[in-house]
């Protein structure tokens, strides 16, 4: 599927505001972990417009620099998201909870923390449902982690898995201030931001490797590799078809190299015909293969 943009606008949306109301509240109640949660929403708000110019650049048509197109442009700024939420959130959120634990202060009325805390789960549970449904969707019955692995379009994963970082993270600084205020104890608090570093540190490594596995190049799906073969086969004039070479450039762009063999007494403007019938073909019925190699042979 496409790199959908329903839930990025929704995250977007739901993050900024958010980041606003947390940092006042963090402001009036001098919580560690109300700031942690700010700084938290903030980063994701920013990764949700890196996202967004990420799709945006991607789909610019090829040209004479880029040949093979553009489609990489939105891994490349998947992989920078997560490196964002390590070394911004969670270094952050880390940094916050020490310095909360070497200078405690109490949480003298934490009514405003609920308060936040409460619409920011509201928000960010709706933002969370809207991508679930978006992954599932793609996903059509594949198993949960098959299906990340196997994902191409990390603007919807990298939202999913924010997300569902977000509602964690939200309820341990609810236990953070809750618990502080309770036992009238700062260092709940503290460690409160410390864990919601530990959870966005464990969150970024899932997608630092999703993301560079991207990045780096992935095959196509084997069910649709097997649909090429079939088709280059179906041509009377091919004698036999290797196993295509292939990687994804994009969510919906697919680079596909075909070695095949021609019939021995088959004459060259046949094979000429024949390639072209082929191509044809092929990115008639599999319009996600943006570029289509054949590399032809005669049979000995």
């Amino acid at each position: 599927m496409a790199a959908s943009k329903v839930p990025l606008y929704s995250a977007l949306a739901a993050n900024l505001a958010i980041a606003v109301t947390k940092f006042i509240a963090a402001s009036i109640t001098g919580s560690s972990a109300m700031i942690s949660e700010g700084i938290h929403s903030v980063v994701d708000t920013a990764n949700e417009v890196l996202l967004l110019y990420g799709i945006h650049r991607s789909n610019r048509p090829a040209d004479a620099r880029r040949p093979f197109g553009y489609g990489k442009e939105l891994y490349f700024w998947a992989f920078i998201v997560s490196i964002l939420i390590f070394g911004i959130g969670g270094g952050i959120s880390f940094y916050e909870g020490i310095t909360h634990l070497q200078h405690p202060t109490i949480i003298e009325d934490p009514k405003w923390n609920y308060i936040v805390l409460g619409f920011a789960f509201l928000f960010d549970g709706v933002s969370y449902i809207t991508a679930q449904r978006e992954f599932t969707r793609q996903r059509a019955g594949t198993p949960f982690w098959t299906a990340v692995r196997q994902s191409k379009d990390p603007s919807t994963f990298v939202v999913l898995f924010e997300d569902a970082a977000d509602l964690l993270g939200l309820t341990v600084a609810f236990l953070g201030v809750f618990l502080g205020h309770y036992f009238q104890n700062p260092y709940f608090d503290a460690v409160a931001s410390i864990l919601i570093g530990v959870i966005l540190t464990a969150i970024s490594g899932l997608l630092l490797r999703e993301s560079r596995s991207l990045l780096m190049g992935e095959i196509a799906d084997e069910t649709l590799l097997q649909e090429v073969m079939q088709l280059a086969q179906a041509n009377p004039a091919v004698a036999q078809v290797d196993k295509p070479l292939s990687m994804h450039m994009g969510p919906e762009e697919i680079i596909v190299v075909i070695p095949l063999t021609f019939e021995e007494d088959i004459l060259s403007r046949e094979i000429t015909q024949a390639i072209k019938d082929i191509r044809q073909n092929i990115q008639s019925r599999i319009p996600t293969i943006k570029q289509l190699y054949i590399e032809p042979k005669i049979e000995d």
